[in-house]
């Protein structure tokens, strides 16, 4: 038969069971506390690098995005711009009269291509000279301007959204010179005409 130590009480053996119970308890409870946190971190930190992922993903389609217009449209520049002397024929060709028939079919077709890919044409007589859009091949003076003027189109630009394909090709005319100056003395000698007229005024008065 076993013998109780000295000293112990009834009802001690339940005490320490309970005791034993409890810490073993809050040792489950803690160490799970531990790997729940430890959990959320590793969650936290997997949910960053996916956001970074797609982030990244996300430029990366836009930079291939940008490359691919950019060579698109490098390479409709390339092919525009090998069809302007062809643009250019048709021009004089319509100048002389000679689009007629199939051939005025086939060039109307053509040019409504270009366009629809981009290609603009201008210069026309009468605007403003431009050295960003206009070449100067001919120049002459001219009273009947007040500025540097196109005042023929000797070969048109053609040009894709801002960029400059080709300039155009203009004759440019300048004010004539002295236009501007002569008429200063004229003012001058009606303004002191004026003050003569005051002073012979204020005489007789």
């Amino acid at each position: 038969m076993t013998e109780k130590p000295q000293g112990a009480e009834p009802g001690d053996d339940s005490t320490a069971e309970e005791a034993v119970l409890k810490a073993a308890e809050e040792a489950v409870s803690g160490g799970a506390s531990e790997e729940l946190a430890a959990a959320k971190r590793e969650v936290a930190e997997r949910t960053g690098d996916l956001q970074r992922l797609q982030a990244e993903y996300q430029n990366y389609r836009k930079r291939v995005e940008r490359d691919r217009m950019t060579v698109r449209e490098i390479a409709v520049s390339n092919i525009l711009e090998s069809l302007i002397p062809v643009l250019d024929d048709i021009g004089r060709a319509r100048e002389h009269g000679e689009v007629t028939g199939g051939f005025k079919s086939v060039s109307d077709s053509l040019e409504t291509v270009v366009a629809k890919l981009g290609l603009q044409q201008f210069g026309k007589e009468g605007e403003p000279f431009d050295p960003t859009m206009h070449e100067a091949l001919m120049h002459s003076y001219s009273s009947d301007v007040t500025e540097d003027t196109c005042v023929q189109i000797l070969q048109p630009g053609y040009r894709i959204g801002e960029r400059i394909i080709r300039p155009a090709m203009v004759a440019v005319a300048e004010p004539q010179p002295g236009t501007q100056t002569t008429s200063a003395p004229d003012d001058a000698e009606q303004a002191a005409d004026g003050d003569a007229d005051k002073a012979d005024g204020g005489a007789e008065s």
